[in-house]
């Protein structure tokens, strides 16, 4: 009995009743208590486990049928270890039992086998408990949650590291303040000297002046309100600016800091390379296409010399003969010879440099041009041919068209090639006595001419060929014609295209559009 229990046996025996209820009491709250952990036990996500020295289940929470497929009581009496992926068991046997014999608390992630025989990646925090005594194992208390989203994660993560590091792009990692924190491998080679210096390593440093104000004025705002931001700058290289196509990307998403970039720049030297290659490769085509046509214009261009030189060889033997006829005539009398001589010498030099402008070899520069002016060119080149094989050539534009955004030796080359291929299919078909321009409005910014012919049109299984290089549907034809004509109207923007032809007509119709110079006059449309 306890020493403050009252001696008088009325007391005693309240003072014990006390106690008692107060024990009781305690009870209940311990039970209350314990029934409270059992709950948070059995509710819980993780997986509450108890384990014998050899890893056998002593318990395991209701959370094993949704982790691993098992009923709790299928647990008791198996051991962990042989649910254990063979690698991670080894690893587990390998530390050093003071881990878990000694220090008593330990975690490892690993992957244990689920009833239906997948594994399942587990992250366990274990304590083992003692006998204070004796300090002989009583158990070991386990806390396994699943884990296999995040490992996956990591794995997708480390993957997509080790690509960004493999690839022969330049990757840039950028935050806030312009600093590069971090890039792959090939930045690394291209930028060897600032990425040394790492954190201090800055923008400036990797792009080209033009290209850093680019960044700044228009990349930067971009992908702080879209996300991302695409197209070509060009970045500092040993030998100097490195042409890529890049793509900035704002970091978004848990976690991410939100002024940090990623820099995606792929080289396009070669690909730019090639580009200019290709475009003087299609010039020297294009230049000879020129001179192959000017050839076949000779007899053009000797009719074109030959009538202003008849005419200057006329209004001279003229003059001549008055001062034979009266030496001491006033010269004012040759005033009207004289300028027709003028005239003439003015229109055979203009003829002279149409000739050579249409022969050079340039690059293709649009402009606003007026369209009637090139098509009145292009027609005088093809005159003679059509005055000789009896075909009418005749143009009907409006006098209201915009001018085009075009350059005139161009559209003056594409046209000849419509015109002379009209020509041809023209020659010894029956009906075909006339080839027709036309152009109109077609759009808010758009002017399209078309070339028409009355001849036997283009086959069906032409149509589709019928830009390509080297496909003539003439036997000594060699096929570049329309695909330079095609070439070159989309070097200026525009398009070219053969129309289908109309239900009972015959003939073949190109059609070419243009893209309209700005302006009040392109501001609305014609039928």
């Amino acid at each position: 009995m306890a020493d403050d229990a009252p001696r008088d046996p009325a007391q005693r025996l309240a003072w014990l009743e006390a106690r008692n209820a107060r024990l009781a009491e305690a009870n209940a709250a311990l039970e209350e208590e314990k029934a409270h952990y059992r709950w948070l036990a059995e509710r819980t996500t993780d997986l509450i486990s108890r384990h014998a020295r050899d890893g056998t289940f002593l318990y395991a929470s209701q959370a094993a049928r949704d982790l691993l497929g098992y009923a709790p009581e299928e647990l008791i009496g198996v051991s962990a270890y042989d649910l254990f992926h063979p690698e991670d068991l080894a690893d587990l046997l390998n530390k050093s039992p003071r881990v878990y014999y000694h220090d008593g608390f330990y975690q490892q992630t690993y992957r244990f086998r689920a009833r239906d025989g997948h594994y399942v990646w587990f992250e366990t925090t274990s304590r083992t408990r003692r006998d204070p005594a004796t300090g002989e194992l009583i158990d070991i208390l386990c806390v396994s949650r699943d884990v296999s989203r995040r490992i996956r994660a990591e794995a997708n993560r480390e993957r997509l590291a080790r690509v960004v590091e493999s690839t022969t792009d330049y990757v840039l990692f950028v935050d806030g303040e312009e600093r590069i924190f971090s890039s792959n491998e090939a930045a690394r080679r291209l930028l060897a000297r600032p990425l040394q210096e790492g954190g201090e390593a800055r923008l400036a440093l990797a792009y080209t002046p033009d290209s850093l104000a680019e960044l700044r004025e228009i990349v930067l705002p971009a992908v702080a309100r879209y996300g991302s931001w695409s197209g070509e700058l060009e970045m500092r290289g040993p030998r100097g600016p490195v042409p890529v196509l890049s793509v900035v990307l704002a970091h978004r998403g848990p976690g991410a800091e939100p002024d940090h970039l990623s820099l995606l720049n792929r080289d396009i030297g070669l690909r730019k390379a090639n580009e200019d290659q290709e475009r003087r490769h299609q010039e020297q085509i294009a230049h000879a296409n020129r001179l192959a046509t000017t050839g076949e214009l000779a007899s053009n261009i000797a009719h074109e010399l030959n009538q202003p030189l008849g005419a200057i060889a006329n209004y001279a033997s003229g003059a001549l003969m008055q001062l034979q006829a009266d030496p001491d005539r006033p010269a004012g009398d040759l005033l009207l010879p004289l300028t027709r001589i003028n005239e003439q010498i003015q229109r055979l030099a203009e003829r002279l440099r149409h000739i050579r402008t249409f022969v050079r070899k340039g690059q293709t520069r649009p402009r606003p041009v007026a369209l009637l002016e090139v098509v009145d060119a292009a027609c005088r080149l093809c005159e003679w041919q059509y005055q000789q094989a009896g075909v009418a050539l005749e143009h009907e534009l409006q006098d209201a068209l915009p001018r085009v955004m075009a350059d005139p030796v161009a559209l003056e080359q594409v046209l000849v090639n419509l015109l002379l291929n009209a020509l041809e299919a023209s020659r010894g078909c029956p009906g075909a006595d006339r080839v027709t321009i036309h152009a109109r409005r077609t759009g808010r910014r758009e002017v399209t001419f078309t070339v028409s012919d009355r001849g036997p049109g283009v086959a069906e299984a032409d149509a589709e060929w019928i830009f390509a290089p080297f496909h003539s549907g003439r036997p000594d034809g060699l096929g570049m014609g329309l695909a330079i004509s095609h070439s070159l109207m989309e070097a200026m923007g525009g398009r070219l295209v053969l129309k289908p032809a109309a239900a009972g007509s015959g003939g073949a119709t190109f059609a070419g559009t243009l893209l309209a110079e700005p302006g009040p006059l392109a501001a609305t449309r014609t039928p």
